[in-house]
């Protein structure tokens, strides 16, 4: 698979202006050794990492805060918030920020990749299975690209929280 600079990425992401050209489209990003897309209509854009301000009596999965450009988001491990270990960051990993309901968070993730299309009649419902961590439960579908599948997120479940709603009211204060 070829690897494109987040840059690229990003310019792929500010092209697609139009809702109905959004409406199958997907930023795909690792997590460890599995390839994770959400739809690109929530994407705003992918920084690099950056100062992350810790605070206090967040869930494990709440990094803190960071300040991009004078407004305090949220930023959220995915990798903690899918059970998995944690990992010390590097110069691939970077913060997917997105805007669910009106509140911009960050998700950290450990590289993206690319923006793919991914036709909806490609798209399968989540597996129903139980797992120990409830990790199928942010699950949206499972998209078909040949012989490949690709999890894609819903981003509003990975944000419906409890705790994580405690961190956003946390950032706008």
């Amino acid at each position: 698979m070829e690897q494109r600079s987040r840059g690229e990425i990003a310019e792929s992401i500010d092209d697609e202006e139009d809702e109905d050209t959004q409406a199958n489209k997907y930023l795909f990003f690792r997590i460890d050794r599995e390839s994770y897309g959400i739809g690109i209509r929530h994407v705003i854009e992918i920084v690099e990492l950056q100062r992350i301000s810790a605070v206090p009596d967040m869930p494990g999965y709440v990094k803190g805060v960071i300040n991009l450009r004078g407004k305090v988001i949220p930023a959220v491990d995915l990798r903690l918030r899918f059970g998995m270990s944690e990992r010390n960051y590097d110069d691939r990993t970077c913060i997917v920020v997105s805007e669910i309901g009106g509140v911009s968070l960050g998700f950290i993730v450990d590289t993206v990749e690319e923006v793919l299309e991914i036709p909806e009649n490609q798209v399968e419902p989540a597996p129903q299975f139980k797992t120990v961590s409830g990790r199928e439960r942010y699950i949206a579908g499972m998209g078909k690209l040949g012989e490949a599948v690709k999890i894609l997120l819903d981003v509003e479940k990975l944000v419906k929280d409890e705790e994580l709603e405690l961190a956003k009211e946390s950032a706008e204060n």
